[in-house]
Formats: C-alpha cells, sequence, structure tokens
C-alpha cells in the first residue's frame, strides 16, 4: 500500500510539474557514434505531439571484417530543462544483417541475421537556427550472432536538420 502510494504521488508531482514545450516536426541528420553499436547512422525524427516523437536510424558497419546494416525504431518522451535544453528517453527495438569475412580462414566466415529491442537517453540542445545536436545512450539487447553476450550499446552524437 505504501509504494502504492508513493508511485501514486510521485505520479502527480511529475504530472504537474512537466513542462510543455515544441518540438520540431521533422529532423533529418546523422547519428554518429562507434563502441558496439554501429558507427554511422542517418536518422529522422517525426514529432507525434509536443512532447512525444519517433525516431527512425538506419545504420551501417564496413570494416576489413565485418559489414552490417541495422534499421531501428524508437519511440521517444522529451522534456525541457531550460531554454533550448532537452532530455529525452525512448524505447523500441529494431532489425539488422552481418556478414563476417575471414580472407585468411574461409572456415571463420559467417553471416546472419539479428533483431534486437532497444532503450534511449540523451541530452540536446535546439539552436534558434533550424539545427539541433544531441548526445545519447543507447543500450541493445539481442542481436544474437552479431553481438557478443547479446548486448550491445553506443553513445552517440547527433546533428540534425530541423524542419
Amino acid at each position: 500500500m505504501k509504494k502504492l502510494f508513493f508511485t501514486s504521488l510521485m505520479a502527480i508531482g511529475f504530472a504537474l510539474t512537466t513542462q510543455a514545450q515544441k518540438i520540431s516536426d521533422n529532423a533529418l541528420g546523422l547519428r554518429l557514434g562507434d563502441n558496439d553499436g554501429f558507427g554511422a547512422e542517418v536518422s529522422y525524427q517525426r514529432a507525434l505531439g509536443d512532447a512525444n516523437r519517433l525516431e527512425a536510424d538506419l545504420g551501417w558497419r564496413n570494416s576489413k571484417r565485418v559489414s552490417a546494416i541495422k534499421l531501428t525504431g524508437l519511440y521517444q518522451w522529451v522534456w525541457n530543462i531550460d531554454g533550448g535544453f532537452n532530455w529525452y528517453a525512448g524505447a523500441g527495438g529494431g532489425l539488422g544483417s552481418w556478414r563476417y569475412d575471414d580472407r585468411y580462414d574461409n572456415d571463420l566466415d559467417d553471416s546472419g541475421s539479428f533483431a534486437f529491442i532497444a532503450g534511449d537517453i540523451g541530452i540536446e540542445y535546439d539552436f534558434d537556427i533550424p539545427l539541433m545536436i544531441s548526445l545519447d545512450f543507447r543500450p541493445e539487447f539481442g542481436g544474437k550472432g552479431y553481438y557478443k553476450n547479446n548486448y550491445g550499446s553506443d553513445i552517440a552524437l547527433g546533428v540534425r536538420y530541423q524542419f
């Protein structure tokens, strides 16, 4: 009962202190990171209201031995911090395909496809001009065959043009 009361109190407090902000209807740009995630992604965001949006990212990786492509879709909630600063969190998933090519040992060659679920948390700054930059962390779970231990994540810098 105490937990229910505390959760209800927090939800009411959050609802009363939430500030409305206007996010851009569309944003298109690049999301650049390189950890276990992918190196570069073309990123598109579409507003669903004043504080919610969809993000779709098409990423690729091409190195000496590994080539891969993945499509990620996220639903995001956006909260205003102050002025042009916002923070956001989201959840979603995606699909991908990969190929490992060892030119010295054909027995190690492998390929496959994968599905994953993803989370996203980050901070962004919306300039007075139609430009937005962001920094976010995205953990991804699943990716059997591509990610070690079925987990991959990256920290990425995003630069998007808003229209």
